[in-house]
């Protein structure tokens, strides 16, 4: 799981209290961790922490976050499809080299079996088809407070088992990370200071089977 902790960078942590029954809201999420997707933001109801109108103007907030924005995975607008992808028939990715050089012909007891060249594929193929792990794209709201505000988040398909026998499950491996524009406020009462900063937001990109 390195390859995603060295993708979730430590994003900036709010040094501004506001009194001890809100400390449980003093992160800006996502923190670093090898859980993926990332759980669902706890943020304050405190409506005085949202932006207002003028502050979610389009063209200043593209202008604000530039070369970042990708329509591919983030959007400004509830999605009409808000299920981005279901589970392929076949897998996308090419058969891996290890899976392909499988030898059916022996057995670990030094026996061999009699395999036709069709049987072959078609085992193969099935096999593929079975442990493969497909990314299952999803558009979720991230709230007011994050500009897009809806992000396409990846999930490991999580239905079966992807081992025979039975026993392994399909577990991120590999994970991008996409920035987004997220309102922050410090200061006390109404005397603070608002502004949009970008922090960067882990997706899952692949998946693997595995223990």
């Amino acid at each position: 799981m390195g390859s995603i902790t060295r993708a979730l960078p430590l994003l900036l942590l709010l040094l501004c209290a506001h009194g001890a029954a809100a400390q449980h809201y003093l992160r800006l999420r996502p923190s670093p961790s090898e859980h993926l997707p990332v759980p669902d933001l706890r943020e304050d109801p405190d409506p005085e922490h949202d932006p207002r109108e003028q502050d979610l103007s389009e063209k200043t907030l593209r202008k604000k976050l530039g070369s970042h924005f990708d329509s591919n995975f983030m959007s400004i607008h509830l999605p009409t499809q808000l299920n981005a992808s279901a589970p392929p028939d076949l897998p996308r990715l090419p058969m891996p080299a290890d899976l392909k050089k499988l030898n059916l012909t022996e057995t670990p007891y030094g026996r061999r079996v009699k395999v036709g060249k069709k049987a072959r594929r078609k085992f193969l193929q099935w096999l593929w088809m079975y442990t493969h792990c497909p990314v299952l794209y999803t558009w979720k709201d991230l709230g007011a407070r994050f500009w897009p505000r809806y992000i396409k988040e990846g999930n490991c398909f999580s239905e079966r088992s992807c081992s025979f026998p039975e026993g392994m499950s399909c577990k991120p491996v590999k994970s991008v990370t996409k920035t987004f524009l997220r309102w922050y406020c410090q200061g006390f009462l109404r005397q603070k200071y608002c502004t949009w900063i970008p922090v960067q937001y882990p997706i899952i990109s692949e998946c693997k089977c595995s223990c």
